[in-house]
């Protein structure tokens, strides 16, 4: 070999420097997504309530009112309401038969 010529062809040393490159380019890659990983957690953890928190606007044991029941200026209806009842035929002829005495 002469004084003048790199040991190592260029090839090689490109080689030798991507796996000493490697190695950090994977690892700050796996820290950078362990890092959004915990984030997207911390978020979700969030939006869960926990025992005890207050939830604004929890209707929880109050009562509602529909809308169809209320006139025009926001009273409760004093009109007679519709109502169905659905049920199946056994049941009608049931209702409809006097109670045996």
């Amino acid at each position: 070999m002469g004084s003048g010529q790199n040991p190592l062809p260029g090839g090689l040393v490109m080689n030798a420097l991507l796996s000493q490159i490697f190695p950090l380019i994977y690892g700050l890659c796996f820290l950078l997504l362990l890092w959004q990983a915990f984030q997207v957690m911390r978020r979700g953890f969030s939006a869960v309530p926990r025992p005890g928190d207050v939830i604004a606007g929890d209707r929880t044991g109050r009562p509602t009112i529909h809308p169809e029941l209320l006139d025009a200026e926001g009273r409760i209806t004093k009109e007679n309401l519709l109502t169905v009842r659905f049920s199946d035929q056994a049941n009608d002829q049931q209702a409809q038969e006097p109670p045996a005495e």
